[in-house]
């Protein structure tokens, strides 16, 4: 009779490891920012009770300072261009961002950071400075800068044929 195969590869291939593991750096990063006493209080409650999700922030990673087109947000996040606009609307409804006219074609919209937004910005810059401190003592610096450059050689590689 033979061998049932060995399963346990399912559990423990990179890129489920990869999926764990960025998924645990996002919801620490949205832990620190829901005890930031810098965070606008509404904005800090969301995140507290699980309602900025890591789909929120890809608004936070990709919107430009001086503002985006919601299709140079949609592309720069990888989603649809109906997919940000639900998160855009959510996060305009949160006072994080604003929408206002392209100051190129008048035809355009605008996604803009509002001050709290501004402020948001700065919270998760600093959390994710933290979550990555917390992630280099965890495994120690050698490792980490190991693991970094690895996975920036990789993400270099995407869309590139194997």
């Amino acid at each position: 009779m033979p061998h049932p195969p060995d399963d346990a590869w399912r559990q423990t291939h990179l890129g489920r490891l990869l999926g764990h593991a960025m998924r645990r750096f996002d919801e620490r990063v949205l832990s620190l920012m829901a005890h930031d006493v810098e965070v606008p209080l509404a904005l800090s409650n969301l995140a507290a009770r699980a309602q900025v999700s890591a789909a929120h922030i890809h608004i936070t990673r990709h919107l430009a300072r001086g503002g985006s087109r919601l299709t140079e947000l949609a592309e720069r996040a990888g989603m649809s261009k109906q997919a940000m606009g639900m998160l855009v609307d959510q996060c305009e409804a949160w006072g994080l961002v604003t929408r206002g006219p392209d100051p190129i074609d008048a035809r355009a919209r605008q996604v803009q950071f509002t001050a709290d937004g501004l402020a948001w910005l700065e919270a998760f810059r600093l959390a994710v400075a933290q979550a990555e401190e917390e992630f280099r003592a965890a495994v120690g610096n050698e490792i980490a800068t190991v693991v970094a450059l690895g996975l920036e050689a990789y993400a270099g590689e995407a869309g590139e044929p194997a």
